[in-house]
């Protein structure tokens, strides 16, 4: 994998996240973690297609990017990173509406829907 130099902090944050979030798998656990509290992993495998060691394996992925927390012995049951979550939010925000400018999230981006097609 290429490296892009002179990412912030705040934007390498940004990309462990967002890899750990690019898997289907993953996702569906995250939104089942916000449905539920809390779960453990045999939780997780009902609602799931997958192994039990699968659904392990993405839920190790899913905290070392610190999306999601155990308890103290990391058997579970495991919860979503408050902070984490609203970090991302507020960083999803700034880089749709940067402080200063005058935007509003929902209005889109203003640009005419040709003006991204190829020419």
């Amino acid at each position: 994998m290429k490296t892009i130099q002179s990412l912030t902090a705040e934007e390498e944050r940004a990309a462990a996240i967002f890899r750990a979030l690019g898997n289907p798998a993953r996702v569906r656990i995250v939104t089942e973690l916000a449905k539920r509290n809390a779960c453990l992993t045999g939780d997780l495998v009902d609602v799931l297609p997958l192994a039990q060691s699968t659904v392990s394996q993405h839920i190790k992925v899913l905290k070392e990017a610190g999306i999601i927390c155990a308890s103290a012995d990391s058997t579970g049951p495991y919860c979503l990173e408050p902070e984490t979550v609203q970090w991302l939010a507020r960083f999803c925000v700034e880089v749709c509406c940067p402080p200063g400018a005058d935007c509003a999230i929902d209005a889109g981006c203003g640009a005419d829907a040709n003006s991204c097609a190829p020419e």
